[in-house]
């Protein structure tokens, strides 16, 4: 018989371990070790600062819930778990971003998070899903009219969200390559400041420009609706555009395409799902536990706070891994399974407690209008490169697919 692995010390990581070296779907090895051994780690940053890394699901839970944690980058210096070429060592904290609500803490969250929250209601989304649908089914037309094989996600996974996401927030679609291809540097891991602040800064000029003509000329659009609040300054408007924008396309985005190739690595239950496309809404949730393509999460203690057993003292930066939390025994049966007939209720894929998804409902129904119309289309849809050829998205903020090449003989 094996030793109980919790008897067995783990090495306190130095820096993040970002490797996928137990496949393209599961977290590293050492975080999954680590949870194990101790869900409530330390972990010494780079700069030498000594942080602490959650990687249990109740942990994880307490954490997101507890504002204690705080999620602003003004109060204290947060260490970054990664080497990140040409950032001078930080002596200060960053000063506040007006409008960057996932940043903030109430009141100031509050006040944002208000206005917001009529744009995303489940009522919106429903009236929405009719038109989402439609988007839906022309970018399944145009892949349908290509040669294979094709990459799925500059033909489907990318277009899809991102046109939806300009219809709601009122961007114009032709402006998609420029604002796709900022966002994409502005997520990509190892880049250097130079070209983060270049990617950044020509967002935030395009979208200063467009919230200042949607407070000039407002439309039937959410930037619209938050123009016309008038204590709201363009400074706040730009950010939360900004914020709303690049989490609107690259989250879904990624989810498409990731979650294709987990289900073509998943034969069995791929099955299923064309048997019983009722499976559908539940397998979503599931493909969002067992993928969590959005990781890597941090907050700042604001006072000494006991998690865990541990003893997390003020000032310390503390580093969420939201994956290796969603694949905790303790929460959920046979984690490192993809089952579609799971009930995923209780994944912390959109977070919890205040800062919880916003745009969660939006995500369902492009996620369930993506898989749905991908599977009734494409009935033998198959991956058109060897497993280990498909390159992902490792070197990323959130995680996927840079490509997915697919391949198919017959479409309905």
């Amino acid at each position: 018989m094996q030793p109980d692995s919790i008897t067995q010390p783990v090495a306190v990581p130095r820096g993040l371990p970002t490797e996928r070296d137990a496949g393209p779907f599961d977290p590293p090895s050492q975080l999954t070790r680590l949870r194990t051994a101790r869900p409530v780690s330390p972990i010494v940053m780079p700069d030498g600062h000594q942080g602490w890394l959650i990687t249990g699901y109740e942990a994880a839970r307490q954490v997101l819930a507890d504002t204690r944690f705080s999620s602003r980058l003004d109060l204290g210096i947060i260490h970054m778990p990664y080497e990140t070429p040409g950032m001078p060592e930080q002596t200060e904290p960053n000063p506040p971003t007006p409008g960057l609500f996932v940043a903030m803490d109430p009141p100031g969250h509050t006040r944002m998070r208000r206005k917001l929250t009529g744009a995303f209601t489940v009522k919106r989304m429903k009236r929405l899903e009719e038109q989402i649908i439609e988007i839906t089914e022309r970018q399944l037309d145009e892949l349908a009219s290509r040669t294979p094989p094709v990459d799925l996600v500059q033909e489907f996974a990318l277009p899809v969200p991102s046109l939806v996401i300009c219809e709601l927030l009122g961007v114009p679609y032709a402006d998609r390559e420029t604002f796709q291809a900022n966002a994409a540097r502005f997520m990509v891991r190892d880049v250097s400041l130079e070209d983060k602040m270049a990617a950044t800064g020509a967002m935030t000029t395009y979208l200063a420009e467009l919230v200042t003509r949607k407070r000039a000329e407002p439309g039937e659009d959410i930037l619209s609706d938050l123009a016309r609040h008038a204590d709201l300054t363009i400074e706040e408007l730009t950010n939360a555009a900004f914020l709303l924008l690049l989490a609107g396309h690259e989250t879904t985005a990624n989810m498409l395409g990731l979650g294709t190739f987990a289900l073509l690595e998943n034969p069995d239950q791929l099955a299923e799902l064309r048997a019983d496309p009722e499976l559908l809404p539940g397998a979503v949730e599931e493909l969002m536990r067992y993928l969590s393509i959005a990781d890597i999460f941090y907050r700042y203690a604001t006072e000494d706070i006991v998690l865990g057993g541990e003893k997390i003292v003020e000032g310390s930066t503390v580093v969420l891994s939201l994956l290796t939390a969603n694949r905790d025994p303790h929460r959920f049966a046979n984690p490192d399974t993809l089952d579609v007939h799971r009930t995923a209720r209780g994944h912390l894929s959109f977070g919890h407690g205040i800062h919880q998804c916003l745009g969660q409902q939006l995500a369902r129904v492009e996620m369930r209008a993506g898989f749905s119309g991908l599977l009734r289309r494409f009935p033998d849809l198959e991956l058109a490169v060897p497993a280990a050829e498909v390159k992902l998205r490792t070197d990323m903020n959130v995680y996927g697919v840079h490509e997915l090449p697919v391949s198919w003989t017959s479409r309905a």
